[in-house]
């Protein structure tokens, strides 16, 4: 396929026909490039796949630990964020005190329930565990307290839930406050360290996909070199000559781009089954998510603009090279 030949024409007497004609030229070399340059990638498929692949794995593994990272911070807020604190009352507070102090806490700041758990409820748990029952035959009487579970609001972050438990031990009645504060907060402290490490993932490899079709590019201009300086001894502009390769780095982009994207969905769709096991052991309170339906339709478009880029750059470094 032939590139589209650009033959001077005198000037005509007013400015919008001669404006028409280089618009229509230059979109259909443009169309002409766009072709041309997937049809060069399909001549050679075994290093087009070869590039498209490496491209589609490397995007791959930011995706796959968005996902991870994401469901993980769903764990951690059913396990952790929405943890009750537990506040065991003194020995001897009857059930209407317990009731009382319930009702008190309840119109604190920051506090979503209280749930009342009495002695009985108390012993009954710890008699269904394995290896209790025996051992609580052969007590005369419940040594166990009242406890209230309090649970925070879902807003509540770590230091409220932290200013929310001081409160509670200072009221009267409360022997001691069971919170999982220093958990969450070790938990937020991982969560966000995943998060910076994703982003630094992402952009390392996101420079790798630019290496590798700039180099690609570098590869395919020197093997045309002849070609090259044909066109520029016929007067070609360097835009001219350059526009093919830059419309193979974005096909290179955006086909690595849905590649990623396809195996990313892969990954997601692997573990649904162990994610029913999980959810169904928390009793359907865990709810775990894919990626969202943007990510994967943009990654594409994302990386087709990385290609672009790439070969545009690239190939004007290489042509400025050339003799």
């Amino acid at each position: 396929m032939s590139a589209p030949e650009e033959v001077a024409t005198p000037a005509p007497a007013t400015g919008k026909p001669r404006q028409r004609r280089r618009l229509a030229s230059w979109w259909e070399h443009h169309r002409w490039s766009a072709f041309t340059s997937l049809a060069r990638l399909a001549s050679r498929p075994l290093g087009s796949l070869l590039t498209i692949a490496v491209m589609g794995l490397a995007l791959a593994l930011p995706l796959t630990f968005f996902l991870l990272l994401g469901n993980v911070q769903r764990l951690g807020a059913t396990l952790g964020q929405t943890q009750a604190v537990n506040v065991f009352l003194a020995s001897g507070q009857s059930a209407v005190q317990a009731q009382a102090l319930a009702t008190q806490i309840g119109t604190l700041a920051g506090v979503a329930t209280v749930r009342v758990k009495t002695p009985q409820q108390g012993l009954q748990e710890l008699a269904a565990m394995q290896g209790f029952s025996a051992s609580l035959d052969v007590l005369d009487d419940n040594p166990l307290p009242y406890v209230l579970q309090v649970l925070p609001g879902p807003q509540q972050d770590a230091p409220a839930v932290a200013r929310l438990v001081g409160e509670l031990r200072g009221l009267a009645g409360v022997a001691m406050v069971q919170d999982a504060g220093a958990w969450r907060q070790r938990l937020d402290a991982l969560l966000a360290i995943g998060n910076r490490t994703v982003l630094i993932l992402a952009s390392l490899l996101a420079l790798a996909a630019l290496l590798v079709v700039g180099n690609t590019v570098r590869v395919d201009i020197a093997s045309r070199s002849q070609e090259i300086a044909v066109l520029v001894l016929l007067g070609a502009s360097p835009r001219f000559v350059r526009r093919p390769y830059v419309y193979a780095g974005l096909w290179y982009g955006l086909l690595g781009g849905a590649l990623a994207a396809l195996l990313a969905a892969a990954v997601e769709w692997s573990l649904l089954a162990p994610a029913r096991q999980l959810n169904h052991a928390y009793a359907g309170k865990l709810t775990l998510a894919g990626l969202p339906l943007w990510l994967l339709l943009g990654m594409p478009l994302a990386t087709a603009v990385l290609g672009w880029l790439a070969a545009r750059l690239v190939s004007g470094w290489q042509l400025r090279r050339m003799p």
